[in-house]
């Protein structure tokens, strides 16, 4: 008796630590779910759509994006942090990931160690944008302003906490100059304010504005990228224009639970890495203002922890109530 239960407890060790290698050499048997934090039709549903889809042709599954909004992503995040690490519940993160790790002072998860980074799929620039009416011309004279008169030039964003006003902060910071942050709820009441002459800029992604400064309405004054916005090849960057080493750019990456099989870690990797060569999904991206970027594993969880270590700092000097 004592023999057979040796035998089964031995098979059933072995059972244990064959399944999972079994399991990831059967990937995927069934349909994958990609979680996206924000509205349906924004460009992270656009972003998971896209790559989604372009997977799914050699994955041999369809790819399902469901939206699950609120909290600036953290209600999607927290349902993939706890969902099975089976590699069929996936997270399209953003750059508000980074940024909800550094604002929150409690998630129901941990924002680089609950998750297995997969890749990153793109990045964009901000716009620093002014009403074509404007009697501004560069982002110098903004600052100049800003640092002669503390506290009195204004600018709007989509609302407290979001990327883009975090990157207002880091502006100030890295200018030594003091600027007035008005939040708006989302970039469209911003862009309205701007259109009616209620702000004097706003910060906002190109897909927000783009329409308005192809019609002639707004003029974007800098973007927020290392190198000049290839939609905008003729508007310096931030740095450029005297302010050296300010790099703020959004992105969007894949995520899968933590513990989720190396390998298949490392097939959606390889599989995010293909899509990201088809020429209709690169066209989509640059139709949405960024630019397709794959990584692997280990150099998006290194970006991950440097965003929220970066986006942390600037809420501690900028004072921002965390929530």
């Amino acid at each position: 008796m004592k023999r057979r239960q040796l035998v089964a407890a031995c098979a059933a060790v072995a059972a244990a630590w064959s399944t999972p290698r079994a399991s990831a050499q059967a990937y995927p048997e069934r349909p994958i779910k990609i979680y996206q934090g924000f509205a349906p039709g924004g460009n992270a549903d656009a972003i998971a759509r896209a790559v989604g889809l372009e997977m799914g042709k050699t994955l041999g599954q369809p790819i399902v994006v469901e939206a699950q909004s609120g909290a600036g992503g953290t209600i999607a995040a927290a349902t993939v942090a706890r969902a099975r690490p089976d590699g069929y519940t996936l997270l399209l993160a953003t750059g508000g990931h980074a940024v909800a790790g550094a604002l929150y002072n409690t998630l129901p998860y941990k924002s680089v160690a609950d998750f297995e980074m997969i890749s990153t799929v793109t990045y964009f620039p901000f716009l620093i944008v002014v009403n074509a009416n404007s009697k501004v011309q560069g982002l110098p004279e903004v600052l100049a302003a800003a640092r002669a008169a503390p506290g009195t030039v204004a600018y709007g964003t989509a609302g407290v906490g979001s990327t883009h006003h975090l990157a207002g902060e880091l502006l100030a910071k890295m200018a030594a100059a003091s600027m007035l942050h008005v939040p708006y709820r989302g970039d469209a009441a911003a862009l309205t304010a701007l259109l009616g002459g209620d702000i004097p800029f706003i910060v906002a992604p190109p897909t927000a504005v783009m329409s308005n400064i192809l019609a002639g309405k707004l003029r974007a004054i800098a973007t927020t990228g290392p190198q000049r916005w290839p939609g905008l090849p003729n508007v310096p960057t931030v740095a450029e224009q005297g302010v050296p080493g300010y790099d703020v750019r959004s992105w969007a990456g894949l995520m899968a639970p933590a513990r989720t099989p190396r390998p298949i870690v490392e097939r959606l990797q390889a599989e995010t890495q293909r899509a990201l060569q088809s020429a209709a999904v690169r066209q989509r991206l640059e139709e949405m203002g960024g630019e397709a970027r794959g990584s692997t594993p280990e150099e998006m969880k290194t970006m991950v922890s440097r965003e929220v270590d970066k986006w942390t700092q600037v809420v501690a000097d900028a004072k921002i109530p965390r929530q």
